[in-house]
């Protein structure tokens, strides 16, 4: 196991996407996201962490750095970003978000769309088996 977004975990976690590229259904809503997520553990980030996730070439792509020109950017918290990409728990984003802890510039219609979708069987065991290789 792996402590989330470490160099480990991220390794770990493409190498999931890979194995599953291709087999699920496209997702619902094309965007391109740009992440930055504040209050990593030291041992993870030295400060905070750049990321981003795009969905416009059929797959979930996520990775490290940011895309020039995303229809959205969301800065969050460490903890929370684990408990909505990893642990698959909207609760909390959406606690987080009336709390003030998650800011979003953009298009936020595109963040909402793809947290009302359902995921499809290949999803949910990307999700399943990311969060089994997690600390």
């Amino acid at each position: 196991m792996a402590q989330f977004l470490s160099e480990e975990w991220l390794e770990s976690a493409a190498a999931i996407r890979e194995e599953f590229k291709g087999q699920g259904g496209a997702p619902p809503h094309k965007m391109r996201m740009n992440l930055v997520i504040t209050e990593a553990p030291a041992e993870v980030s030295e400060g905070s962490i750049d990321a981003h996730m795009d969905t416009t070439e059929g797959d979930m792509q996520m990775d490290t750095g940011h895309l020039e020109g995303p229809d959205l950017t969301v800065t969050l918290d460490y903890v929370t970003a684990k408990a909505i990409l990893v642990e698959g728990n909207p609760q909390a984003g959406m606690q987080a978000f009336m709390a003030g802890k998650i800011k979003v510039q953009g298009d936020m219609t595109k963040l909402m769309a793809m947290q009302s979708a359902t995921p499809d069987p290949t999803a949910q065991e990307i999700a399943t088996r990311l969060q089994a290789i997690t600390d």
